[in-house]
């Protein structure tokens, strides 16, 4: 009986969650954020003529703080970013110089990727930028999802209205279109490859579109992840730049 009634729960849960556009925005954040995070990732920006991959290793801690060092290729290693809340630096090793990055400047391209600087060290929570309305349901990549609807409710913000397809089954966003204020459509990120990590689930695989360039995008392919583990306040500390 007891298990009759857990299971009752359970699906009732579940059922208001699908109705309650703001608590799936909050299971989204819970799969898609953690409390510090470790990455090895890679870059694959596709070319007309050549790809280029680079490949990075990311520390984020919160929302708010994170730091990326390029590993490879051999002219791009050693690279760093850091950014603190809304501030970022970048390091080049070829000039020995740092620079801040603030502004419009963080929409700019990284590498010739189809990714801006902010899409890159972009850690806030939706729930926090958007108020989310359910528009429906689709099949998108394979999956049953909800469709959500976000409007931006803070100010500065790169895109002011997304539309998102939400698998069901564990709330992991499998596609977004990324409009301006206007309506125009800015950038398309495709999501797939979603495994579990310590309790949360996240894709692996991304590629990010903008609509104003031509070319298959750029795909964003998580190697590794550890999550929720123990990282020093040396690491974001704008001295561990030049290290």
């Amino acid at each position: 009986m007891k298990k009759i009634f857990t299971i009752a729960f359970l699906l009732i849960g579940c059922t208001l969650m699908a109705q309650d556009p703001v608590a799936m925005l909050q299971k989204i954040d819970e799969n898609m954020y953690s409390s510090t995070k470790i990455t090895k990732s890679k870059m694959i920006v596709y070319g007309k003529r050549k790809n280029k991959e680079i490949v990075m290793e990311a520390y984020s801690r919160g929302t708010k703080d994170t730091f990326s060092e390029y590993l490879s290729p051999a002219r791009e290693k050693g690279t760093k970013m850091l950014k603190l809340d809304d501030k970022l630096w970048i390091y080049s090793p070829s000039s020995d110089r740092t620079i801040q990055i603030s502004g419009h400047m963080l929409r700019q391209s990284v590498n010739g990727s189809d990714m801006s600087y902010e899409d890159m060290m972009q850690e806030k929570k939706m729930v926090d930028m958007y108020t989310p309305t359910i528009k429906g349901e689709e099949q998108m990549n394979g999956e049953d999802c909800y469709i959500l609807q976000l409007d931006a409710k803070v100010d500065d913000i790169s895109y002011p209205k997304v539309k998102m397809w939400v698998e069901k089954k564990n709330y992991v966003p499998m596609r977004q279109d990324l409009f301006a204020k206007s309506g125009q459509l800015l950038k398309t990120i495709n999501m797939e490859d979603v495994r579990p990590v310590n309790g949360r689930f996240y894709p692996f695989k991304m590629n990010y579109k903008d609509v104003l360039k031509d070319g298959k995008g750029t795909d964003f392919i998580v190697i590794e992840m550890q999550d929720n583990v123990p990282i020093s306040d040396n690491v974001f500390n704008k001295a561990n730049l030049k290290k």
